[in-house]
């Protein structure tokens, strides 16, 4: 009987985090995940894993917590999902941002070389590294002009991944994913306040939601599919750099017809919008081309736009 596979995540409380422990369990990895020390618990999205996976404290501000768990843990796979996601919020923020983000995947990056780690390791990088799109659809050769603290962070992190798979010869991977939902998405994303929004106003408990830019156009598959060829990128002979994404632009307009429209309702009637909510430069167009990923990984993408926005709308109603 051959030992457990041993995976590391950062960032295991957030959406994508607590997809991929599930992932990863089924697959019968022995998980472990890396959660800050704070006064409050913020784990409802892996209460259900209790017990299932081991939790370590850890914060990718401080080298030297990081490299004393890749040495006493010595995983065989490290997922790096943990940020200061919000991009709106990495304007009021910067410097935080750029630490966690960009900073971060340095030292984790260099806890792997330090404690010669033989691992392979996974960059969560971001379709906001297109930003200011030079073509349609993006691609692993797309150039990168990114259009906030976060996605200037996230390039960052990127490059720095690349240069230790070239430097040290690290099987370091960066999956370059595009806007990705579930019902496990943070409240202060536009996609689950707008399904939030729907049932609050559906139980009478409100009667408007505040929103940005209607206009701006995403790619936005589903997080667990996602995290399915986060985890096949690793299986991969050589690490390498991939998109993931469903190749469909959808504005955040649509997803209120849709979503508003699933239960009934005329979004006209229950949205407002608030400069406030807008930033200060804004990424008007994603759409990802996922070929090569589904030419060298076997991944596709399985729930599209309309199943998402219900799928979302039935869990926060």
């Amino acid at each position: 009987m051959s030992a457990k596979r041993k995976a590391f995540i950062t960032g295991v409380t957030g959406q994508d985090g607590s997809y991929l422990a599930e992932v990863l369990l089924e697959k019968e990895y022995e998980v472990y995940g890396m959660v800050r020390r704070s006064s409050t618990f913020n784990r409802s999205r892996i209460d259900h894993l209790q017990g299932e996976i081991e939790l370590v404290y850890g914060d990718l501000g401080d080298g030297s917590v990081l490299n004393q768990l890749m040495r006493t843990i010595r995983p065989d796979e490290v997922y790096n999902l943990g940020a200061q996601s919000h991009v709106r919020v990495s304007y009021d923020v910067p410097e935080y941002t750029a630490d966690v983000v960009g900073t971060g995947t340095l030292r984790l990056l260099d806890a792997i070389r330090e404690g010669d780690v033989q691992c392979r390791f996974y960059q969560a990088s971001s379709s906001e590294m297109f930003g200011k799109v030079a073509q349609v659809p993006q691609n692993e050769n797309t150039p990168f002009h990114p259009r906030s603290p976060y996605a200037v962070a996230k390039v960052y992190g990127y490059w720095i991944t690349r240069n230790y798979r070239e430097a040290y010869g690290m099987h370091a991977t960066n999956g370059i994913l595009f806007n990705h939902e579930s019902p496990r998405r943070g409240e202060n994303f536009v996609t689950r306040k707008i399904t939030l929004g729907v049932g609050e106003i559906v139980r009478g408990e409100r009667q408007t939601i505040t929103l940005g830019n209607l206009e701006a156009r995403r790619d936005w598959g589903f997080a667990r599919d996602y995290m399915e060829g986060a985890w096949l990128m690793l299986q991969q002979d050589e690490p390498d750099d991939y998109v993931l994404a469903t190749h469909e632009t959808h504005s955040v307009q649509e997803f209120l017809e849709e979503a508003f429209g699933y239960a009934g309702l005329d979004w006209r009637q229950h949205v407002t919008t608030d400069p406030r909510f807008l930033r200060p430069a804004e990424v008007d167009v994603l759409i990802g081309d996922y070929s090569k990923a589904k030419d060298q990984l076997g991944w596709e993408p399985t729930v599209r736009f309309r199943e998402l926005v219900r799928m979302m709308v039935d869990a926060d109603r």
